[in-house]
């Protein structure tokens, strides 16, 4: 099946079985509230982090050096924010993973690693060959 379809109808599943068992055990109006918290402090951490990653970019522009990090982090936090603003334990969990910066590290490395293998795998069509001069006399 599609990927993209599993994941727009196994993400709602899940989130709705968080929010259900959750809520079971702590209550309605505490689980209502850990969402609202959630979303605030994830958003407040969003916008700490989108700063710092913004100065460390134009430090980057100042010193003549490209600042890749920097937008790769700013993407990531962007995302991280979306999924805090989204009602629901597992979207929180990945945003609160984008945002602290050792985490997007890790994320980051894998991510490059697998690419990286991903593309020497599908480009190798490299035929390895030795060209020889013969010098043949000419008519």
């Amino acid at each position: 099946m599609n990927t993209f379809f599993l994941i727009f109808l196994g993400i709602p599943i899940i989130e709705i079985f968080l929010l259900i068992e959750i809520g079971g055990e702590i209550g309605a109006l505490n689980t209502i509230m850990l969402i609202f918290l959630t979303a605030i402090v994830g958003i407040y951490f969003a916008r700490i982090q989108g700063m710092q990653t913004l100065k460390s970019g134009i430090e980057n522009l100042y010193q003549n050096k490209a600042p890749i990090y920097e937008i790769i982090a700013g993407a990531s936090i962007a995302i991280a924010a979306i999924l805090l603003i989204t009602p629901g334990f597992l979207t929180d969990f990945f945003g609160f993973l984008l945002l602290i910066p050792l985490t997007r590290n890790i994320i980051f490395k894998i991510t490059i690693r697998n690419k990286k293998n991903v593309n020497n795998v599908k480009n190798n069509k490299t035929i390895d060959g030795e060209i020889i001069k013969k010098n043949k006399d000419e008519l």
